[in-house]
């Protein structure tokens, strides 16, 4: 059997207690190091578990996958996902690959950003599409993301914006002279994304993500410091929530007043958040 094992948002003792089973008994554990992180060292997750576990980077997930799944007809062999194992395509093909090798596969769920981010007080089945932000530079500004929001926006629902992360990444040259040399992680802050949205907005001009667009960012979800601050792009874009990991959402137009209540608690400002969140509640 071939298991996908969502570990949860935190730490290594988020897995459950029949993904903790399974992990126990496989043959072969690798952790998927790439989509997501989590805040504990694989040290820490190979104590708790009793088993090494083998870190899988993009490269060997995309390009050896023959590897992962070798022998996975005969044993058990397990892919450990932050969060939920079917929170990225990457893991739908790894299924993909597994089935056309007649391998079985079992999937073993867990929460993840797409449903804790509930904690912030935005009712989950007021979220439109999930739209991903990437660090721009070296003139790469995709906008994707903008028109995405849009699309939400014009519904009312609410965006859950995921922020990138740079994890075994190389330079152009490093890449283009063939040299294995890796720049350091980084992760997309919450600051920097309402900086980025702010940018786009100022060339596109359609007031989806202006300066006085009500958002939330999220830090550390699922930890004991997690941390939720509200308020405007521009409040957010000067607001530091710590370290990572970071996502964000923006706020539609069809909020609820009590969802309003809700965020009132993690406002940046509250007489600014009280001022702006009356224009939408008049919507």
């Amino acid at each position: 059997m071939f298991y996908l094992i969502g570990l949860g948002l935190f730490d290594e003792k988020d897995i459950t207690v029949r993904g903790l089973e399974t992990v126990k008994k496989c043959e072969r554990v690798y952790l998927e190091a790439y989509t997501s992180i989590l805040m504990v060292e694989k040290e820490r997750l190979e104590s708790f578990y009793g088993r090494e576990v083998i870190l899988a980077d993009r490269e060997m997930v995309e390009s050896c996958s023959d590897e992962i799944l070798n022998g996975a007809a005969e044993k058990d062999v397990a892919m450990l996902v932050v969060g939920d194992p079917m929170g990225a395509t990457t893991h739908s093909d790894l299924i993909l690959r597994a089935r056309e090798s007649n391998i079985p596969v079992r999937l073993i769920h867990n929460a993840s950003i797409m449903n804790a981010i509930g904690a912030c007080g935005l009712q989950l089945y007021k979220f439109g599409q999930t739209v991903s932000l990437v660090f721009f530079e070296n003139g790469y500004r995709p906008q994707s993301f903008y028109d995405r929001i849009k699309e939400n926006a014009e519904l009312g629902f609410h965006t859950l914006v995921l922020l990138d992360i740079k994890v075994k990444e190389q330079s152009w040259e490093n890449l283009a002279r063939g040299r294995k040399i890796y720049e350091p992680p980084r992760y997309m802050s919450a600051s920097l994304a309402a900086q980025q949205m702010l940018e786009v907005e100022e060339e596109r001009g359609e007031g989806i993500c202006s300066p006085e667009t009500l958002a939330v960012a999220v830090a550390r979800l699922g930890s004991d410091d997690q941390t939720i601050k509200a308020g405007t792009l521009a409040e957010l874009a000067e607001t530091d929530v710590g370290a990572p990991l970071h996502s964000m959402v923006i706020i539609g137009k069809n909020v609820h007043d009590l969802e309003i209540d809700f965020l009132r608690a993690f406002a940046v400002n509250s007489e600014t958040f009280d001022t702006v969140s009356k224009k939408y509640l008049a919507h």
